[in-house]
């Protein structure tokens, strides 16, 4: 192809393979795409999910309940619930009042709220849900609650949905009887959509009426499940094509202290048994406190396996290695009490794999689930560092190898990518024989561009790697500044090749954190943002997908005079071949202000006469993605043409490009 631009820097520069782009006279690159021999199987696993209840990513987002506190189980009860015609120094003769009630000591579903009308007339009672409630005109919401009449005749609930006026914009009236705890629902359908509504109840009669398990659910969530996600967040997934799954998190897996770190066996089983916790992120950062931040779990370890499955995806839970958060307490459990926490990973394995006839085979057929969920990974710990963490994970290490030795086990080399921990813990688990290590990474896009030879010298016999958390931060580590801007996005981009070019070693990738709330957040970048109705994906989130659903299946060389392209003249190259698509991938990332011609020249197998050429690209490195313009960095297609063996193409100044043409 004879561009324009190479138009203008004359006849002779193009006789002499150069061409002047902007200010720089690059030399035409001779790109040689080697088909020949593959070099190493692109995983299945290679690029995936990373999810953590960070930033309001579960309860206020991916799980779809709107009532916050629906079963009065914050710390502070009343959260998120009002009553704003009562006085709490009052009799409220005029309206009524609520206090929560204490069921029983222990853990689950501990109060209900005693609801007492005195007239019905006044009172109401009001939720907030999570930074409002984006309600959808026309959409069917389902409204449950239980209840039980314990004073007078209070003789029916009226739900309204309100707009951001006050204004009702859907009812519903229940009726209640019965000294007994019973369940009922009501399905309304809203006549207008507002972004930030809330929940209004008034009551019909005067007397003392128990509540619990308010809940509202939109009955349009992903796979139309009652106990539902929200569909748009979820299809941004999907859409993903990943191939695992990583949950319930990072730091949230440890705790602040031992006691509030994240144990599966109390997300399963019914939902209004599972005891709330409060977030470890909730008052993590002083940019951004959110102390009304909790778990209800009714996200849960059986919803992420269900999750896994719907993607199609590998599902990789983690779990407490008996070490909480290193950069809070660092509290560790003894040794010699360590067995239950070992015995938690095994039951996992047996709640994912067992047979029904097993006690946690049982509670997954119990949860509607028979069938095994096939699980292959398990983790151990997050990123802890140090002797703790390595005598810790020797002793998991054996338990699970020992019961269950087709189980893949990740370990992990701590929260940095080089320094004094990184190095321990690498030599230490080489030495285990450690199947998997997981490496942490949130550095500048300079780094990120720099390193796209980071795995080149390890060691094709060692253990393989898992990139399990990396994001470009375009400030510093968890600044409130950091932007999901083109130059964030386009430096993973280039790193990526070197993670795809290195597919010997690295076996599973997944950017983090995935998902933001616009008003809950705590930490950014981050790969997905929305609010109570809409959501987006970023630029980084386009880089990734890109990469997933253009992995092919076997990887192949690329090279620029018999070397790896991994930045000269800020171009960076890798290739695959992709067997059931029958096709060559080839994936060019242009980190220069410049334009830069390259020839493609094909050896070992021919290609047809045309391909297709998916492009991301953005002049401007400070251009993001946002509500407004959802799409202003998203990739377009256009067509690219083949004689013979060979292809010229102009690649756009910071760009990815996936290059994809047919094998005869």
């Amino acid at each position: 192809m004879i561009t324009q631009t190479i138009k203008k820097a004359g006849l002779a520069a193009v006789l002499a393979g150069t061409f002047l782009a902007g200010n720089t006279l690059f030399a035409q690159k001779e790109l040689t795409v080697d088909m020949s021999e593959t070099i190493a199987p692109i995983q299945p696993t290679m690029y995936g999910i990373f999810f953590e209840d960070i930033n309001f990513a579960a309860d206020g987002g991916l799980y779809a309940e709107m009532i916050k506190n629906r079963s009065f189980e914050f710390t502070i009860p009343m959260m998120g619930w009002s009553q704003p015609n009562s006085d709490r120094h009052s009799y409220n003769n005029e309206s009524g009042y609520a206090l929560p009630v204490k069921y029983f000591e222990g853990e689950g579903n501990l109060n209900f709220l005693r609801v007492q009308v005195k007239n019905a007339e006044g009172y109401e009672l009001h939720n907030e849900g999570f930074r409002g409630m984006g309600i959808k005109e026309g959409d069917t919401y389902r409204f449950t609650f239980d209840a039980k009449q314990m004073e007078g005749a209070v003789s029916a609930v009226k739900a309204e949905l309100l707009d951001e006026e006050g204004n009702t914009i859907a009812e519903a009236s229940i009726p209640v009887s019965g000294s007994e705890w019973a369940n009922y629902k009501a399905e309304i359908v809203p006549s207008k959509t507002v972004m930030k509504g809330s929940l209004k109840l008034t009551f019909e009669g005067t007397g003392e009426l128990g509540l619990d398990m308010i809940s509202l659910f939109p009955t349009d969530t992903w796979n139309g499940r009652e106990n539902g996600l929200r569909k748009d967040l979820v299809q941004l997934l999907y859409d993903l094509d990943p191939g695992f799954l990583r949950f319930p998190g990072g730091c949230i897996v440890e705790g602040r202290t031992l006691a509030r770190r994240y144990q599966w066996k109390k997300t399963v089983g019914p939902v209004d048994e599972r005891p709330s916790l409060v977030n470890r992120w909730n008052t993590e950062f002083d940019h951004r406190l959110t102390p009304d931040y909790y778990q209800s779990f009714g996200l849960g370890f059986f919803e992420y396996f269900q999750l896994s499955e719907d993607l199609g995806a590998e599902p990789l839970p983690i779990l407490s290695c008996g070490i909480a958060c290193q950069f809070n307490t660092g509290e560790l459990v003894p040794m010699d009490e360590l067995g239950p926490y070992v015995q938690d990973a095994l039951d996992l394995i047996e709640f994912a794999n067992g047979s029904t006839d097993t006690p946690w085979g049982k509670v997954r057929a119990d949860m509607g689930h028979p069938e095994p969920f096939n699980m292959k990974y398990i983790g151990v710990g997050n990123e802890q560092w140090g002797p703790e963490y390595i005598e810790r994970y020797k002793v998991f290490n054996e338990a699970i190898s020992e019961k269950y030795p087709e189980i893949i086990i990740v370990s992990g080399s701590g929260p940095f990518p080089d320094g004094d921990y990184f190095e321990y813990g690498m030599k230490e688990l080489k030495e285990i024989g450690a199947e998997i290590i997981d490496e942490h990474y949130y550095r500048s896009p300079e780094w990120f561009r720099e390193n796209a030879t980071r795995y080149d010298s390890y060691d094709r016999n060692g253990p393989k790697i898992f990139a399990g958390e990396y994001a470009a931060q375009s400030v510093a580590i968890a600044s409130p500044d950091n932007k999901n801007n083109w130059e964030t996005a386009l430096s993973e981009a280039a790193f990526m090749t070197g993670l795809e070019r290195n597919a010997e070693v690295v076996q599973l990738t997944s950017y983090a954190p995935l998902m933001a709330h616009a008003e809950g957040w705590q930490w950014t970048p981050d790969m997905i943002w929305f609010n109570n109705l809409e959501s987006y994906g970023t630029p980084n989130y386009y880089v990734q997908k890109l990469y997933s659903t253009n992995k092919g299946t076997d990887l192949i060389s690329v090279t620029q005079n018999g070397e790896d392209l991994v930045g000269q003249d800020e171009l960076y190259a890798s290739a695959t071949l992709d067997s059931e698509a029958k096709e060559v991938v080839l994936k060019v990332v242009n980190t220069s202000s410049d334009a830069q011609e390259v020839k493609l020249n094909f050896k070992g197998k021919s290609i047809k006469n045309k391909g297709k050429v998916i492009v991301l690209k953005e002049e401007n490195l400070t251009q993001e993605n946002s509500f407004d313009a959802q799409e202003a960095i998203s990739p377009s297609t256009e067509e690219i043409k083949v004689k013979g063996d060979s292809a010229s193409y102009e690649v756009a100044p910071y760009s990815l490009n996936i290059i994809r043409i047919p094998v005869k």
